[in-house]
């Protein structure tokens, strides 16, 4: 199941289930949030609930929505301070091959193989334990709190002080922590976790601070499990014109670390663990048109794209957000 979030002709928010690019809206739920926090109470999954509800007899054209800026993204909270988006990297099997094309080492010369190659072998070698077992810890970031993303065909800012901008194409995990404490994962998207790779290429201690970026997801949660093995494409377009597109993977067949692992790594800190907070939580990619050797412009658009997940991920760079002066901290 395919479900979205959305602003009618109202202007009221609605959740929807695609199908045949019609949208149904399911009945006496504004949040996919509170839809989930539901199916909690109720111990059903998120399509037993879909179910429950049933949809009203109104319907409404996907690509109208989306061509009018009406979908959102696929979870969010109404305080965007108790959203959390965060990622992992090195967690794909080509990840090591993108990170040594921005860093220009040498993986078989094992005296110059940095931090980020030894964590990337440990996922090789320990991130898929045995089930009940821990695995090896993979690379962790903050990218900020719901206030950082953008709705689906919307801008990404581009910070006065950023040296780039670019694409990361992802799948996102989407959760809700229910009352007892416990994480619920209630579906995937597909996402562009959109970082700084000039800054992050000047020093991988810069990693930090080249993903504290706006970022985007969606348009669809697909719920139930993630198929093992996924094939997207990811575009770059300059004028209207494709001007770099390359094949990404992903599912677990194509990872070194399970999505167990990652959790758990993620929701292992009780921090994350209050109830009724939302958490988006990317697991990493192998593509970067930066590795290629490309830099996105202002006015260029992003397009991710994986069948399973219906529309494609589309968003433009644009020079926004002004720059906080030095000096403009006041002292009380």
């Amino acid at each position: 199941m395919n479900v979205i979030q959305f602003e009618n002709t109202a202007e009221q928010r609605a959740v929807g289930i695609i199908e045949n690019n019609i949208v149904k809206r399911v009945n006496e739920v504004e949040t996919v949030r509170d839809l989930a926090l539901m199916a909690i109470q109720n111990k059903f999954s998120l399509e037993q609930q879909v179910q429950h509800l049933g949809y009203a007899d109104e319907t409404y054209d996907y690509q109208e929505l989306l061509s009018n800026l009406k979908v959102l993204p696929p979870l969010d909270h109404p305080d965007t301070a108790h959203c959390f988006v965060s990622g992992t990297g090195l967690t794909h099997l080509g990840s090591a091959s993108a990170r040594d094309k921005m860093h220009q080492q040498n993986l078989n010369d094992t005296a110059s193989v940095t931090d980020t190659m030894r964590m990337f072998q440990w996922g090789i070698e320990k991130g898929k334990p045995l089930e009940g077992q821990i695995g090896a810890q993979p690379e962790w970031f903050y990218k900020g709190d719901g206030s950082i993303v953008v709705r689906p065909g919307m801008e990404l800012p581009l910070p006065p002080f950023a040296e780039d901008g670019g694409e990361e194409p992802e799948i996102a995990g989407l959760y809700v922590i229910g009352p007892d404490l416990k994480p619920y994962r209630i579906g995937f998207a597909l996402g562009n976790e959109y970082s700084d790779h000039v800054m992050e290429r000047r020093n991988y201690l810069y990693l930090a601070h080249s993903k504290l970026r706006f970022c985007s997801y969606g348009p669809e949660l697909r719920t139930g499990k993630l198929p093992e093995h996924l094939v997207g494409t990811s575009r770059l377009r300059r004028n209207g014109e494709v001007i770099w597109e390359k094949e990404f993977l992903s599912g677990e067949d194509n990872m070194c670390h399970s999505l167990s692992n990652l959790e758990y790594h993620h929701f292992k800190y009780q921090q994350f663990l209050k109830p009724g907070d939302v958490h988006i939580h990317y697991f990493g990619t192998a593509t970067l048109s930066f590795a290629d050797g490309m830099q996105a412009q202002v006015g260029d658009e992003f397009e991710i794209e994986m069948k399973e997940f219906g529309h494609p991920l589309k968003n433009k760079l644009a020079n926004t957000q002004p720059e906080l002066p030095i000096g403009a901290v006041i002292t009380l």
